[in-house]
Order: structure tokens, then sequence, then C-alpha cells
């Protein structure tokens, strides 16, 4: 049963899942329904234009579908799991030229905008906090030209999506958002501050970055808090500080919060693999110099786990919703962020 949250409720946390549902039966159909699917534009270059326009047509139609029942799924949940995070296949080739005019029809047109307004009305109807984050090849700054107009470009398509479901106004409206990674380094943080004045100002509203474990760490991005809203990755904080675990008194999350300028902020989470960290203690947290001399490499232990099976990770998240949201980013998906929040909420029962 969905539980309409009404405009004036205060702001509770919340935490979700990533791009793709997984049923726990793992029915094929279900996983089918629930999520989107491509088309590659090699395939549809072989095709002539009226083949192609129906298999793009039917590609979009069911992504739309899936966007709603994503919606909806995430809408049945508890308060505290009302969060997630779209996936960017919605639109096939929305940048590509194969697919320029089929996206100038009409009915196509009229389609996306009314299946996108319909879903982005059911999400604030029921307080479900959205997101999209474009790949990591969708940078705004990059000393090649071309490299930067492409980012650019698909940047703006994220944003289409968005302002078609109705978060096209003001800055970051109901929380939505679009998250990207700062890009190459040797652009520093003035070339990221250069890439956002080349965005639309629905652009500017949307935006915002995250700090990587390569190129662009936490301290790397505050000199941006004042132009772009900064989601804290605590994984890639751990990886690219050697092993540093940020708690909320960090005068560092002043500056993020500050970022957001009156938003809630948003932040991500993660975890090492299981099958790295076998016979871990999951109460205790994950001592990265210790894991190194082991033999571990730190690339190895950027891939995220499957579940949230650390309980002192957990834990570090607790802390951290008295300021921000959470995104889980494990392989399991939803199925990850299930058990985060039923350790939250078991976790409020004991201390309450």
């Amino acid at each position: 049963m969905l539980t309409p949250i009404g405009p004036h409720s205060s702001p509770t946390p919340r935490l979700g899942f990533c791009c793709k549902f997984l049923p726990e039966s793992g029915k094929a159909e279900t996983v089918r329904q629930m999520n989107t699917t491509t088309v590659t534009m090699a395939y549809l270059g072989r095709l002539g234009p009226a083949a192609a326009y129906d298999k793009l047509l039917s590609v979009v139609a069911h992504n739309l579908e899936a966007f709603t029942r994503q919606i909806q799924h995430v809408a049945s949940r508890p308060r505290l799991e009302r969060l997630h995070r779209l996936s960017s296949d919605l639109l096939p080739g929305y940048t590509h030229p194969t697919c320029e005019d089929f996206y100038r029809d009409g009915d196509l047109r009229d389609l996306i905008e009314s299946r996108l307004a319909s879903a982005g009305q059911l999400a604030r109807e029921h307080g479900v906090r959205l997101s999209m984050h474009p790949g990591q090849f969708c940078v705004i700054a990059s000393a090649n030209p071309s490299a930067a107009a492409n980012g650019i470009a698909e940047f703006e398509y994220h944003v289409d999506v968005m302002r078609y479901m109705g978060y096209g106004g003001g800055w970051h409206p109901h929380g939505a958002h679009i998250n990207i990674h700062g890009g190459a380094r040797a652009n520093g943080a003035e070339g990221i501050r250069a890439g956002l004045v080349r965005l639309s100002e629905t652009a500017r509203n949307l935006i915002t970055i995250e700090n990587d474990e390569v190129s662009f760490g936490l301290d790397n991005l505050l000199p941006l808090a004042d132009a772009v809203p900064l989601v804290l990755d605590l994984h890639h904080h751990w990886i690219k500080s050697e092993g540093e675990y940020v708690e909320p008194d960090d005068p560092r999350i002043a500056t993020i919060i500050a970022s957001w300028r009156g938003v809630r902020p948003l932040s991500h989470i993660s975890v090492s693999r299981e099958d790295l960290l076998v016979g871990h203690d999951a109460g205790v947290l994950p001592n990265f110099g210790a894991l190194v001399r082991a033999g571990i490499s730190a690339k190895d232990l950027r891939g995220h786990s499957d579940l949230m099976w650390n309980l002192a990770i957990n834990d570090l998240v607790m802390r951290h919703l008295s300021w921000t949201d959470f995104e889980v980013e494990a392989k399991q998906k939803n199925i990850a962020s299930e058990g985060l929040a039923q350790h939250v909420e078991r976790s409020r029962i004991l201390v309450g």
C-alpha cells in the first residue's frame, strides 16, 4: 500500500538503492519488468528508419514503465527507504546522431513527457527522493574540448529527464540531483568551476559532485562548496585517504552541509567485497593499512560488496543519518539497502 506524504511533512532520514531492482524470488520476468533495457546504436544503424524508430519506441516505452514500477516499489517501502537513484539507460541514444530525429518525433516526445510527469508526481506524493548518476565518462571539465562537449551534452540529457519529471524549477527541488565525478585531476577544482558555467541554469540547479578514489578526494572538492553541492562518498574517502573514517563531527561536514544551501545533503556508502575480507569481524571497521599489508590491493578494496555486511560500517551510516541521506552502492541493490534499513531500525529500537 502506498502512503502519501504531505508537502509540509518534516524531513526524515532516507536511504535507498541504485538503478536496478533485484527480486528476492529471482524471477526473470520480474527482473525484466522492473528494470530498464537498452539497444545499441550499431543495431539501430543496421535497420531501416521505420524499423529503427519502432525498436527505439518499444525500448523507451518499456523503460518508462520500469521507471514507474521502481518508484511505486520505493513508495511502498517504509519512509526510511524512500530514496532511489534512477538508471541513465532510460532513453538510449538520446545524444547520439542516430537517434536525434527520432527523439524530435511528436508522438515519442509526448509519450516521454507524459509518462515522466506522472512518475515524478508519484515520487513527490509519496516522499520519494530521486537522483541520477551519469557514467564516469560524463565530466564537465576536460582538457579535450570534444570530451567536455560530449560530457556536457550527456549531463543535459539527464537534466531533460529530471525536468520532464517536474524537477526543473529552483535549487535541487525535493532533494533531486544529478551527480557526477570531477574527472581528470589535471583540470583541478578551477577546471570544474569553469565547466559549471557552460551548463544550463537548470543543470546548475541540479548538479552535485562526489569525491572519488583517484583524482578528486574530499579535500580537493571542498574549495567548490560555494558553487556546487558536494556528495560525500565514505568508501571513496576511505580508499583515497588510505583508511580514514569520516565522523559526523568532522569539521568538513559543516562545509558539505553548507554547499547544499538548505537542502538535506545526500551521501554514498559501500563496503569492500565479502570475498576479500573472509573471516573479518563484522563488528569491526575494516583497517585499510592492515588489509593492504596482508596483500589486498587498494584497487581490489575499491570494489563494492554484495550486501552491507559490516555492522560497524552500518553503525557509521546511522551516525551520519543525523545530517544526510544515503544511496547504498552494493551489488545486491534493494536487497542490500533493505538490510541496512533493518539494521538502522533495530538499532533505533535498542537505543530508543
